[in-house]
């Protein structure tokens, strides 16, 4: 199994129980396409540098998993016919940071 993480970006009129099953969703995928999620980050309502499909923000999800190229395909498929993601990066690890979060809110 290799690492990977998954950033995702959702439509910025999305309510948090919106939010919170689109997690709930994507981390169930990841669970039942023999993959295992180390670390769900959710950074928050951020501005994007330009507009994505009428956007000026959007909601931003970091995914942390280990999985195979099926898990990877799963993904991708949910991700294709999902309304409210606007986009979406995954990148692979040989090795992953679980520590660091870029975008932790201090409070």
């Amino acid at each position: 199994m290799a690492f990977y993480e998954n950033t995702i970006v959702t439509k910025q009129d999305l309510s948090e129980k919106d939010i919170k099953n689109l997690i709930k969703k994507y981390d169930e995928v990841i669970k039942n396409s023999s993959g295992k999620v180390i670390k769900i980050e959710e950074w928050g309502l951020l501005n994007l540098s330009k507009k994505i499909k009428n956007n000026k923000k959007g909601f931003f999800i970091h995914f942390k998993f280990e999985g195979v190229k099926d898990t990877l395909d799963k993904i991708k498929d949910k991700i294709k016919v999902d309304a409210s993601i606007i986009r979406n990066l995954t990148v692979k690890y040989n090795k992953l940071d679980k520590d660091t979060e870029y975008f932790k809110k201090n409070n």
